[in-house]
C-alpha cells in the first residue's frame, strides 16, 4: 500500500477515535486534518501548499446561495416553536382521536408529520411533543416504551419530510459529488442535482414512514390493546377549532414547499417567505419584542454549529483527497462483491453504523464527499434515489441508542415514570421500521424518483 493511502486510512481512524473520545466534531475534523497535512509534508508525500485552496473553499461555503436557506429554515422552525402551534395541534388532535384505541399515538404521528413539514427541526419537535404528549399518554395508561418510542420517532420525521435542513445540506454535498463524478467521466457540462430534487424525492418516502408508523400503532392496538387504551372521556374538539389549528401550518407548508416544488421560488427564497410567515404567526400569540431575541440567539447557535462543522469537513476532504483517499475509496467500492449493489449496500451499512456515534450533519459532511463521487460514477445509480436512501438511513442516527440526540431531548423532558431504558427499548421497533422503509426504497426506487421526474423531467 502506498504511503499516501496509508496516511489517508490513519487520518480517518484518528478522526473516529477522537470523536468517540468526546472531542468536538468541527475541531476534530480540522485539527486532525491539519496534523496529517503537516505529517505528509514532513514525509515528503504531500505539501502544505494544498492548504492554499482552503480560504477559497471557505469563501465558497459562506457565499453559497443554497446554504443560505439553512439559517432561514432554522429561524422559521425556532419561531414556530415559540408560537405554540404544536401545542394547539397536539391538544386538538389528541381530543379528536383519543376515543380510539391508540388514538393518542395516532395524534403524535400526524402532528409530527405536520410539524416536520412546517418547521424542519427535530429537536424542537421532540421537546414540544415530549412535554405535551408524554404526560398525557402516561396519565391515560399507555405503555411507557410505546409512548416514548412513538414521540421520538415522530419527531425525527422533521429530518426527512421537506423542508428539512438535513436535506438542504445533503443536496448541496450530493450536487458537488455528482458534478465531480461527471467531470471524472469526461463530461465538462455536468448536470446538477438541486435541493428541490431532493425535496420532491423525499415526499413519498416521508409519507411512507408516516404510514408505517401508523400501521405499527394499529397493530399494537389490535394485538396488545392494554399498551394503548382509548381515552373515552376525551371530548372531540369543535370543527372550527380544529380547522383553525390546522390552517396556519397547512398554509405555511403550501407557501414554502409548494413554491419550491413548482419552481416559483428557490429554496432560499421560499425559506425567507417561511421565516416571515413564522414571524406573523408568532405575533398572534405573543409580543415579538420578547420572542425575537431568544429566537435569533438560538438560530445563530445552530447555524454556527452547522457551518463550523462544514468548514472542518472541507479541510478534512481537501487533505483526504490530496493523500489519494478518494481514488482508494473508488477502487475499494468497485472491487466489492455484488458490483454496484454491493457498493451501495456497503455504504448504507457504514452510514448506519456511524449513526451510533455521529449525527446526520457530521456523517453528511465527512462521508458523502468521500463515497458519493465513486458511487455516482457507477452505472444505474440515480443521484436522487441515492440521496433519499442516505436521508432515510441518516434519520436513524437521530434515534440510535445510545447516542441518538432525540433520545437525549426526550430524556430531558420525559416525566419521572419514563426511564432511559423505556426510551431505548421503545425506539427499537421504529428503527426496524426505518430499515423496512429502506428495503422498500431499494426495491421500488420509483418512490423516490417518480415525483422529481414528473415535476422536473429528470
Amino acid at each position: 500500500m502506498p504511503l499516501t493511502e496509508a496516511l489517508a486510512i490513519l487520518m480517518v481512524a484518528a478522526v473516529i477515535a477522537a470523536l468517540m473520545a468526546g472531542y468536538p466534531v468541527a475541531l476534530t475534523l480540522a485539527g486532525v486534518s491539519l496534523m496529517f497535512a503537516v505529517l505528509g509534508h514532513i514525509l515528503g508525500v504531500g505539501g502544505l501548499a494544498l492548504l492554499g485552496a482552503l480560504p477559497q473553499r471557505i469563501y465558497g461555503i459562506m457565499t453559497n446561495d443554497v446554504l443560505l436557506a439553512i439559517p432561514l429554515f432554522i429561524f422559521m422552525g425556532v419561531m414556530l416553536e415559540r408560537s405554540d402551534i404544536a401545542g394547539d395541534l397536539l391538544e386538538r388532535m389528541g381530543r379528536l382521536f383519543g376515543s380510539l384505541r391508540g388514538g393518542l399515538g395516532y395524534s403524535v404521528v400526524i402532528v409530527g408529520a405536520l410539524l416536520a413539514a412546517s418547521t424542519g427541526i427535530v429537536g424542537a419537535t421532540a421537546v414540544t411533543m415530549g412535554l405535551i404528549m408524554l404526560p398525557a399518554m402516561m396519565r391515560h395508561g399507555y405503555d411507557p416504551r410505546l409512548a416514548a418510542g412513538t414521540v421520538a420517532a415522530s419527531a425525527t420525521l422533521a429530518q426527512i419530510i421537506p423542508p428539512s435542513t438535513v436535506l438542504v445540506v445533503l443536496g448541496d454535498q450530493l450536487n458537488n459529488a455528482y458534478q465531480a463524478a461527471q467531470l471524472a467521466q469526461g463530461k465538462f457540462a455536468p448536470n446538477v442535482i438541486s435541493v428541490s430534487d431532493l425535496f420532491a424525492g423525499a415526499i413519498v418516502p416521508g409519507l411512507l414512514l408516516v404510514g408505517l408508523y401508523l400501521l405499527y400503532l394499529i397493530a399494537m392496538a389490535a394485538l396488545r390493546p392494554k399498551t394503548c387504551p382509548a381515552v373515552s372521556a376525551t371530548a372531540a374538539p369543535a370543527a372550527t377549532g380544529l380547522l383553525e389549528s390546522l390552517l396556519a401550518p397547512v398554509v405555511l407548508i403550501a407557501a414554502v414547499l409548494g413554491s419550491i416544488l413548482y419552481g416559483v421560488a428557490t429554496p432560499t427564497e421560499a425559506a425567507s417567505v417561511g421565516a416571515v410567515g413564522a414571524i406573523l404567526l408568532a405575533a398572534r400569540k405573543a409580543p415579538l419584542r420578547g420572542l425575537m431575541m431568544p429566537v435569533v440567539e438560538k438560530t445563530t447557535q445552530i447555524t454556527a454549529m452547522i457551518f463550523l462543522i462544514l468548514i472542518g469537513a472541507t479541510l478534512f476532504s481537501l487533505v483526504f483527497r490530496a493523500l489519494g483517499g478518494d481514488d482508494m475509496v473508488h477502487r475499494a467500492l468497485s472491487k466489492l462483491p455484488g458490483g454496484v449493489n454491493g457498493a451501495v449496500l456497503a455504504v448504507m451499512l457504514a452510514m448506519f453504523l456511524l449513526g451510533f456515534v455521529m449525527d446526520a450533519f457530521e456523517i453528511i459532511f465527512v462521508v458523502v464527499p468521500i463515497v458519493a463521487p465513486a458511487l455516482l460514477t457507477m452505472p444505474g445509480v440515480d443521484p436522487v434515489w441515492l440521496g433519499i436512501m442516505m436521508a432515510v438511513n441518516l434519520q436513524t442516527s437521530y434515534i440510535h441508542p445510545p447516542l441518538g440526540p432525540t433520545l437525549f431531548y426526550l430524556r430531558g423532558v420525559a416525566p419521572p415514570e419514563i426511564t432511559t431504558r423505556h426510551i431505548y427499548v421503545g425506539i427499537i421497533p421504529f428503527v426496524l421500521i426505518q430499515i423496512v422503509a429502506l428495503v422498500v426504497l431499494w426495491f421500488l426506487p420509483g418512490l423516490a424518483t417518480a415525483l422529481p421526474h414528473a415535476l422536473y423531467g429528470r
